[in-house]
């Protein structure tokens, strides 16, 4: 590929009417001019095909493997449910390609190590979609701290609302624990990842994971199923240089305060909060800040070099998904690691697992 060209994007489930590609990774994709969408693949060969006439892109297929095989792909782009990851991943792999999955990238911690252990024998870049850390707001907050602007940090709290864990879930599969899809490992995962992300990783911590329902109703089966998954999650413990944490993701609550992530510092405060009730990761978010005898938070408008993509591109689903695909195309073309790549998905699934076992046990665990 020559370093003029486009890079060339093959999408593992580019739907034409429903799902996260639609909705992010294609109109993100296109904002950009350093690539260009060359192929769709999805489970049937007519659906694919339907996409690709939706998409205006060449070619269609419904066999990953040969999506990853074809010459003229660059970059392939998994966003497929999670228990179906592994296979497009590792052939896109094997196939010498690029790629970018999405979070959690794998069921659990062994398959995204096996995923990491191939990419980095193979040599190619890889990501995964833990956009958060591109967001403009939240690196902005992660400077402000870096700099010193609260001083030392004492204290920080963070909340969020997952209201699609509330009396019904949308697919059956999310309620299997075993499926690594589900309250405490995406939203949960998303949002935990950008409050280590901005104070450092947790030392150590205790935790609930805690499931209030035992059986759910899911849309897509039209009943009542099992479920093992939690749906409410509350983490404590001590992140970075000794800063205490307090984390909550409160499943099925639709009206509260959407997210909030509040940092105390022994000389300011800072403040990070939604401005819609889409996901911490899918939307704009107001900085407030406060220093000194200052009584009141005054909100820090985010910098311009915050920002890697043209401007006009909606603060929504589509935004930092194009930011991570900005920063992923200046590591293709200087062969450096991209970030956030399959290891920080693996640092953030051994996080979810040290969650998991104090919640089994009770006990503090020290990482």
């Amino acid at each position: 590929m020559e370093a003029s060209s486009k890079i060339r994007v093959g999408i593992v489930g580019a739907s034409a009417n429903r799902g996260f590609a639609s909705i992010a990774h294609i109109p993100a994709l296109r904002a950009l001019p350093q690539f260009e969408i060359v192929a769709v693949c999805t489970a049937r060969q007519q659906s694919a095909e339907e996409a690709a006439r939706h998409y205006g892109v060449p070619l269609a297929f419904s066999d990953p493997g040969k999506l990853a095989q074809h010459p003229d792909v660059d970059l392939v782009t998994v966003s497929v449910k999670v228990p179906d990851h592994y296979p497009p991943v590792m052939a896109a792999i094997e196939a010498g390609k690029h790629v970018y999955c999405e979070w959690p990238l794998g069921r659990d911690t062994a398959e995204a190590m096996r995923m990491l252990d191939a990419a980095e024998r193979k040599g190619v870049r890889h990501a995964v979609g833990l956009q958060g850390q591109m967001s403009p707001a939240i690196n902005y907050v992660k400077d402000l701290v870096a700099g010193g602007y609260v001083g030392r940090v004492l204290t920080a709290t963070m909340f969020g609302c997952a209201p699609n864990w509330g009396a019904s879930i949308d697919r059956a599969y999310q309620a299997d624990a075993a499926n690594g899809a589900n309250l405490m490992t995406i939203t949960g995962g998303h949002q935990i990842d950008a409050l280590c992300h901005c104070l450092g990783e947790f030392r150590e911590l205790t935790a609930f994971a805690v499931s209030q329902r035992d059986r759910i109703f899911s849309d897509d089966t039209g009943g009542l199923i099992a479920k093992t998954s939690p749906d409410q999650l509350v983490v404590s413990g001590v992140v970075g240089d000794g800063a205490v944490v307090s984390f909550q993701i409160r499943g099925g609550m639709a009206r509260g305060t959407e997210f909030l992530f509040e940092i105390h510092g022994d000389q300011g405060d800072l403040t990070l909060a939604a401005t819609t009730r889409a996901s911490m990761q899918r939307q704009e978010l107001t900085v407030r800040g406060a220093q000194g005898a200052a009584k009141e938070l005054a909100e820090l408008p985010v910098p311009a070099n915050y920002r890697w993509v043209p401007d006009g591109l909606p603060g929504d689903s589509r935004y930092n998904v194009a930011q991570l695909y900005a920063r992923l195309a200046e590591r293709i073309r200087d062969g450096k690691p991209a970030s956030p790549g399959f290891d920080a998905a693996v640092t953030r699934h051994r996080l979810i697992d040290a969650i998991v076992r104090a919640s089994q046990t009770g006990q503090k665990q020290v990482l």
